[in-house]
C-alpha cells in the first residue's frame, strides 16, 4: 500500500467483517511536539480472543476463507514500525477491536496520508447502516463529522443521495 489511507480503509474493512455498527476512525499529528502521526480505528464488532489476537500480526493468519494469507495488518506494522512507530491493538471477544498506528511524523520512510476525504466518503456511501465518527486533529485544531448527526437532519437513508454526499 502507497499510502495509510488505504490502511484506514482495510482496517476498516476488518470491522465490518467483524460486524460493526460503529466505527470510530482518528488521526492525530503533532508536529510541533511530540513529532507523532497517531492513526486509530475501533469499532463495536465481535472482537478476537486472545488466541486470534496473539496470531493477527503473522502473514499467514486470517478468518478469511477465500485466501490463506492476510497481509493488512503486518503490513500496517512494518509501516509503522519503518518510520520509528508502533502497532498496537486491543481486543476481547464482544467488546470490539481497537488498532493505534503510531509513527514519527517526521520520518522519512513515513507513507504519506493519502485521501482521507476520499476514504471515508467511501466507507459511508458504501455503508449506509453503518456509523462512523472520523475525527482529525493537527497541531490541537480539530475536524470532525459523526455519520449520526448527519442521520439526525437529513435522515436515516439519505447518505446515499447525491445532495447529500456533495
Amino acid at each position: 500500500m502507497r499510502e495509510l489511507a488505504l490502511h484506514v480503509l482495510d482496517l476498516v474493512q476488518n470491522s465490518l467483517r467483524a460486524g460493526a455498527r460503529l466505527i470510530q476512525i482518528e488521526i492525530l499529528e503533532d508536529t510541533e511536539d511530540l513529532d507523532r502521526l497517531t492513526i486509530t480505528v475501533r469499532d463495536d464488532g465481535c472482537g478476537m480472543g486472545a488466541d486470534l489476537k496473539d496470531k493477527v500480526l503473522d502473514p499467514f493468519t486470517t478468518t478469511r476463507t477465500t485466501r490463506k494469507v492476510g497481509l493488512g495488518l503486518p503490513l500496517l506494522q512494518m509501516a509503522a514500525e519503518r518510520a520509528g512507530g508502533s502497532l498496537i491493538i486491543d481486543s476481547e471477544p464482544g467488546r470490539g477491536t481497537e488498532v493505534k498506528a503510531v509513527f514519527q511524523h517526521s520520518h522519512i520512510d513515513r507513507m504519506p496520508l493519502g485521501d482521507m476525504v476520499g476514504t471515508i466518503l467511501t466507507v459511508i456511501i458504501s455503508n449506509p447502516k453503518v456509523d462512523l465518527v472520523y475525527r482529525h486533529r493537527v497541531n490541537g485544531r480539530e475536524w470532525q463529522i459523526d455519520t449520526r448527526v448527519i442521520k439526525s437532519e437529513v435522515g436515516e437513508d439519505a447518505l446515499g443521495m447525491p445532495a447529500v454526499i456533495n
